[in-house]
């Protein structure tokens, strides 16, 4: 069973269920709803899923309120562990970021593959443009892409550039009510059922890449954090069983997350 709300470890931790720290991209698209049971129904182990932006689960980790940590923001795990919160991160799986705006395409970006000449082209035009500026996954990536193109944020903050502080899914909302393009991955944006007139318009750049990792708390940080049930999630999510279960999850005949764990 899958239980959003923050979940605390205690001294005495209750193996039978673990909480993991999770990003909306996971959520939105289904495929946690899709893949848990496999897992639960193996092992008997109850999984509640906290689903926030990764750099609020990351930070939710670090409080000690997870066991295990699922996001993509891959610096920013490597940190994690470098820090001394983590055990070990690996990878689980990948998609990619796509840029999506209204069909019109005031900016004249579609059908482009280089994200960094379509950012530049929406900034010069001052096309509407709504990001999640939230310190999620995606936030992180797509301001990795806003600095190569140079243009000042903060000075477009609140007029063509708008953040909504929001998740995915209620980003995508707001960019089809204005007309805006946003960044999304790829998962949630074929799980959206909102598309109003919006369309993918830029695709396919290497850049794009979105790596998801699984990382278990350190018990040695926080005593209640449920180690052995942790583990073994871990373990089935980068085994056969859990790799397949990615593998096998598609909407609209489109499998959504590709697994590559080693």
């Amino acid at each position: 069973m899958i239980t959003l709300g923050l979940g605390t470890t205690g001294a005495h931790a209750d193996d039978s269920f673990i909480v993991v720290q999770s990003t909306t991209s996971t959520q939105n698209s289904g495929l946690l709803d899709s893949i848990l049971p496999w897992f639960e129904a193996e092992t008997g182990i109850d999984v509640r899923v906290v689903a926030v932006g990764t750099g609020q689960a990351i930070r939710n980790a670090t409080n000690g309120d997870g066991d295990v940590l699922l996001v993509h923001a891959k610096a920013a795990e490597d940190q994690f562990v470098a820090d001394g919160w983590g055990v070990q991160r690996h990878d689980v799986m990948y998609n990619d970021f796509v840029l999506v705006g209204p069909a019109e395409d005031p900016a004249g970006v579609a059908g482009g593959s280089d994200i960094v000449v379509a950012l530049t082209t929406i900034a010069d035009v001052e096309a509407p443009f709504a990001s999640r500026g939230d310190d999620s996954g995606t936030h992180k990536a797509e301001l990795k892409h806003w600095a190569a193109t140079g243009v000042d944020l903060t000075g477009a903050s609140g007029g063509w550039y708008r953040e909504t502080g929001s998740g995915m899914g209620a980003t995508l909302n707001v960019g089809a009510g204005m007309g805006a393009y946003v960044l999304t991955d790829r998962a949630t944006w074929i799980a959206f059922a909102n598309k109003a007139g919006m369309e993918v318009l830029v695709e396919g750049d290497a850049r794009l890449f979105n790596q998801y990792g699984v990382i278990l708390v350190n018990p040695e940080k926080h005593p209640g954090v449920r180690a052995e049930s942790g583990q073994t999630f871990i373990d089935w999510l980068i085994g056969p069983d859990g790799q397949a279960a990615i593998a096998n999850y598609k909407l609209e005949g489109q499998q959504l997350f590709f697994p590559n764990a080693q």
